[in-house]
């Protein structure tokens, strides 16, 4: 890709976002993916089924997935060729499914509402980015809950879209965005999803293998320290990549993060990630946000220089 796609859209999503008024009229291309993912689940995923039937769906499920994902991308990328200057056209066509802005817009209203001592919004707002329960926090653990989503989120929303643009052009940015919705939505480990999800989650997992370690080391070089905790903590982790940018973001900020979390009621005794204070307030979370705005920087410089090498 030697024209200047991914900073391009880069600087589109980071400008304007998806504006609530396009949301309102059109929707998201990723809110197709959901429809689909719920309607082949709904179908598919019958409890009376066996497992070995039900992976084997959710396999078709996630093959026909990506085969409309990656069709759609490529017949975009098709038109844009026979364009005086396609690379605008796919500038437009990829700058959706990148999230720079969405997820600063969504964890710092956890911060504001932290710094304002309204514990009740905070647990609201970061309800709005994990999956966790957030109603007994307390204001320490809003504010990890949102540290952690804030890292892991960089990788699964930024590096890799990005990673994957690069690599694959639009109709690679768009089979792994419809592959993480998927993984989203159906790849858990729960009972109803455990085969169903199956492919979704494994294949979600290959594709952030090499985005989620350079994401570790991109909030490291930003915050000048973190390696070691990254290193040491990361396989701490349920996932293979979740704990990299978790852990190298706990180092940056001398946090400790994850730790017992409740899901549905169940308090999971997750190990802890880091050796730093627990006590994490909305100053941290502003720290946070510091550290991933100048980490999206050091991405803007990578899809630039990649424009410009090749």
């Amino acid at each position: 890709m030697s024209e200047p796609v991914a900073l391009v859209a880069l600087a589109l999503e980071a400008a304007i976002g998806w504006p609530a008024w396009l949301y309102a009229r059109i929707g998201h291309p990723v809110g197709a993916f959901a429809r689909l993912i719920a309607t082949c689940e709904q179908r598919w995923n019958r409890d009376d089924w066996p497992d070995a039937r039900r992976r084997i769906l959710g396999v078709a499920t996630l093959l026909l997935l990506a085969l409309l994902a990656g069709a759609a991308g490529w017949e975009i990328q098709r038109i844009a060729a026979r364009l005086p200057h396609g690379w605008l056209l796919l500038s437009l066509a990829a700058f959706p499914g990148l999230a720079q802005r969405s997820l600063y817009l969504h964890v710092r209203p956890v911060a504001t509402a932290l710094a304002r001592r309204d514990l009740a919004a905070a647990r609201t707002s970061v309800g709005y980015i994990v999956g966790r329960d957030t109603a007994r926090l307390d204001a320490a653990g809003v504010a990890r809950a949102a540290i952690e989503s804030l890292a892991e989120s960089f990788c699964d929303g930024i590096v890799s879209p990005l990673l994957w643009l690069l690599v694959g052009g639009l109709p690679g940015l768009w089979i792994y965005k419809a592959i993480n919705t998927a993984d989203s939505l159906i790849g858990h480990r729960e009972a109803r999803w455990r085969a169903f999800g199956w492919a979704s989650a494994r294949t979600d997992d290959l594709l952030n293998l090499a985005p989620a370690r350079l994401s570790g080391l991109l909030l490291c070089l930003c915050a000048g320290r973190g390696w070691r905790t990254m290193l040491r903590d990361a396989r701490r982790h349920a996932s293979p990549n979740a704990g990299w940018p978790e852990a190298a973001m706990a180092g940056a900020l001398g946090l400790r993060l994850a730790g017992p979390i409740a899901y549905d009621g169940v308090v999971q005794a997750k190990p802890w990630i880091g050796d730093g204070r627990v006590d994490a307030d909305a100053s941290d979370i502003r720290r946070g946000l510091a550290l991933y705005l100048r980490a999206c920087g050091l991405l803007w410089l990578i899809a630039g220089g990649v424009a410009w090498a090749l």
